[in-house]
C-alpha cells in the first residue's frame, strides 16, 4: 500500500489510484485530491502535468453542479483547486461508458472486423467517428489493477455486479447525463462524443461519483465542420487526452507486457499541460486561473474543511 502524503484527522483509509488520491474520513467522507500524475493505457506515466489536476478538478466540480437535478452526486465541497470532499458511497465495480460516436476502442474494435462491443451490435457502414443513432452504453470492468474489461449487461447482472433493477437505473442515469453533457458541450461548440460514469450506493440511493465530463473520462470533438470533416474523411480534432494515447502508439507503446514508455521531454510535458488549461477554457467558458498550492496550504484548507463537516 502506498503511502500517504497525508494524515488529516479522523482518516481511517487510503488508496492512490492513477490520478487521484483518495482517503476515507470516518465512515461517511471521502477527500479526493486530483494529482497531476497522467495515465493511458491503465499506465501511470512517468512525468506529471502542471496544473493537470486543478483542471480536472475544477471542470468535474463544475459539470457535478450542473447535473445534480439528474441524480444525486457524492460532492459536497471543493476546499481547493485540486480536492474535492464529499460523501462515501459503495461504489459498484463497473464503469458505464456512454457513446455518440464511433471513435477510440470502439473504432478500434469496429476496424478490427467486429459488429458488438459489449453486447451492444454495432451497424454495418460506418466510419471512423461516424454519430450513431443514438448513443450506446458499453460498460466495463472497474479493475483494481491493469486494464478494465469490456463487459455485457447480461454478464454484469449474472455475475452481481448490479441487479436488474440497478442496472435500468445506471442506465436511465447515465444516458440523462450524456444528454445534459452534450447540451452544455454544444453550448460551447463542441461535441461530446464519449464519456464514462462511475456510480455508487449510500443505502439504497443511487449517487454519481468521481469526475464528471472531464479531458480524462470523455472525449470532445469541435461542432464547427465535422459534417464537412466526416464527409472529406478527414481527421476530427478534438479535446480529450486521446493525443497521448496517440503519442504513445506511435512510439509503440499501449501497456503491453515488454515495452517501454517512451521519454517524455520537457517540450512535451508542456504542451499536455497547455493542452489541458485550453480544453478546460473549451468546455467551461470561462479563462483558467492557476492556482498552486503548497503542501501546507492544501493540508490546511482540507482540515479546515474536514473539521467544518464532522463538528
Amino acid at each position: 500500500m502506498a503511502t500517504p502524503p497525508f494524515l488529516f484527522p479522523g482518516q481511517t483509509a487510503f488508496y492512490s489510484g492513477k490520478v487521484r488520491d483518495v482517503y476515507s474520513i470516518g465512515k461517511d467522507w471521502l477527500v479526493m485530491i486530483a494529482s497531476d500524475r497522467i495515465s493511458a493505457f491503465d499506465v501511470i506515466l512517468p512525468r506529471p502535468i502542471p496544473f493537470k489536476g486543478q483542471v480536472l478538478n475544477q471542470i468535474a466540480a463544475y459539470m457535478l453542479e450542473a447535473t445534480q437535478d439528474i441524480c444525486p452526486n457524492w460532492l459536497v465541497s471543493s476546499p481547493a483547486p485540486n480536492t474535492s470532499v464529499g460523501k462515501r458511497c459503495e461504489p459498484f465495480k463497473i464503469e458505464m461508458v456512454v457513446r455518440g460516436h464511433l471513435t477510440g476502442h470502439a473504432w478500434r474494435t469496429y476496424a478490427s472486423g467486429k459488429r458488438v462491443l459489449c453486447g451492444m451490435p454495432l451497424p454495418e457502414g460506418m466510419n471512423e467517428n461516424d454519430a450513431f443513432d443514438k448513443p450506446i452504453i458499453t460498460p466495463s470492468t472497474k479493475a483494481e489493477a491493469g486494464h478494465d474489461e469490456d463487459i455485457s449487461q447480461e454478464e454484469i447482472i449474472a455475475q452481481g455486479l448490479a441487479s436488474a433493477a440497478e442496472w435500468q437505473q445506471l442506465t436511465d442515469y447515465a444516458l440523462r447525463l450524456f444528454a445534459r453533457g452534450q447540451a452544455i458541450a454544444q453550448r460551447q461548440g463542441l461535441i461530446l462524443v464519449d464519456t464514462k460514469y462511475e456510480f455508487g450506493k449510500i443505502g439504497n440511493s443511487i449517487y454519481l461519483m468521481d469526475e464528471v465530463h472531464t479531458p480524462d473520462s470523455s472525449r470532445y470533438f469541435f461542432s464547427d465542420g465535422f459534417s464537412e470533416r466526416q464527409q472529406r474523411k478527414e481527421r476530427q480534432p478534438q479535446l480529450s487526452k486521446e493525443f497521448v494515447r496517440e503519442w504513445l502508439i506511435a512510439n509503440d507503446f499501449m501497456g503491453k507486457e515488454g515495452q517501454q514508455v517512451p521519454t517524455m521531454s520537457d517540450e512535451w510535458v508542456d504542451t499536455i499541460s497547455k493542452r489541458y488549461i485550453a480544453l478546460y477554457e473549451k468546455v467551461i467558458g470561462q479563462p483558467f486561473v492557476p492556482s498552486p498550492l503548497t503542501h501546507e496550504a492544501l493540508y490546511e484548507r482540507i482540515c479546515d474543511e474536514l473539521h467544518r463537516l464532522t463538528a
